[in-house]
C-alpha cells in the first residue's frame, strides 16, 4: 500500500463516519414523523426523501453542486456569511456521502418505530410518563437495533459512493480522493495494481459493514 492508498482508505472511513453522524438525528426524527403521523402530503415527502435512492448519483451531484456552489443558495450563503467552502473540499465529500446514504438510514428508523409495541407506550402514559419521557426510555430502546442496523447500511452505502461526490467534491488526490474515487482514477491512469489494492480494501470494508449490519437485523428478529 503506497501513501495516497492509505489516504484514500483512512480518508474515506473518516467521511462515511461523520457523514452517517450527520444523518443520524434526522433520520430519528423523521423516521418516528413517518412512522407515527399521519399528515398530508406524506407520500409526497417519503417519495422526495428517497429519490437519491434511484436517481442516477451523477443527478444529484449536479444539484448538490448547483446548491452548495460558489453562487447556489446555500453554499454563496455559507461563503458569504461564514466564509466556508463546500465545493471540491472534503465537506462537499461529506455531504455526498450523507444525501445518497441518508434514505437507508430513514426507511431502516421507519421500519424500527413501526415494529414498536405502541401498547407499551401506552401503559407508560397511564403511569404518568410524558412523552418526551416515553419516547427516551420506551420507543428508543425498543427500537435500537433497528436504527443501529440502518446506521451500519447508511455507512456501507456512503463507502461506495462515487457519482455524485466525482461532480461535487472532484477527485483532487491528498485532499478530496475516496476509495472508489482513488479506483477510479488508477485504472485512468493504467495502475492496475493500486486499484486492484483498492478494490480489495473497499471489499473488506463493504463486507464488514454489511455484516454486521445483518447480524444487528437476524439478532434484532429474533428477539421480537
Amino acid at each position: 500500500m503506497t501513501a495516497d492508498e492509505w489516504h484514500a482508505i483512512v480518508f474515506t472511513c473518516v467521511a462515511c463516519s461523520l457523514s452517517t453522524l450527520c444523518i443520524l438525528p434526522f433520520g430519528v426524527a423523521l423516521g418516528w414523523l413517518l412512522a407515527r403521523r399521519s399528515f398530508r402530503g406524506k407520500s409526497g415527502l417519503e417519495t422526495a426523501l428517497a429519490l437519491p435512492l434511484v436517481l442516477p448519483p451523477v443527478a444529484t451531484g449536479m444539484l448538490l453542486l448547483r446548491l452548495l456552489g460558489r453562487h447556489g443558495p446555500i453554499g454563496g450563503v455559507l461563503e458569504r456569511w461564514f466564509g466556508v467552502e463546500i465545493v471540491f473540499t472534503w465537506r462537499a465529500v461529506v455531504v455526498a456521502a450523507a444525501v445518497m446514504s441518508f434514505p437507508l438510514l430513514l426507511r431502516a428508523a421507519r421500519v424500527a418505530f413501526e415494529e414498536v409495541d405502541r401498547r407499551l407506550e401506552g401503559v407508560a402514559r397511564t403511569l404518568g410518563a410524558s412523552d418526551a419521557r416515553v419516547f427516551w426510555t420506551i420507543t428508543l430502546p425498543l427500537a435500537r437495533r433497528g436504527l443501529l442496523a440502518g446506521v451500519v447500511m447508511a455507512f456501507a452505502r456512503a463507502l461506495g459512493e462515487f457519482g455524485a461526490t466525482m461532480l461535487v467534491a472532484g477527485n483532487i488526490p491528498g485532499e478530496t480522493a475516496t476509495i472508489s474515487l482513488s479506483i477510479y482514477r488508477a485504472v485512468q491512469l493504467g495502475e492496475d495494481a493500486s486499484a486492484l489494492r483498492l478494490v480489495c480494501a473497499s471489499a473488506v470494508l463493504a463486507f464488514a459493514a454489511l455484516w454486521t449490519g445483518e447480524r444487528m437485523l437476524r439478532v434484532h428478529r429474533g428477539r421480537r
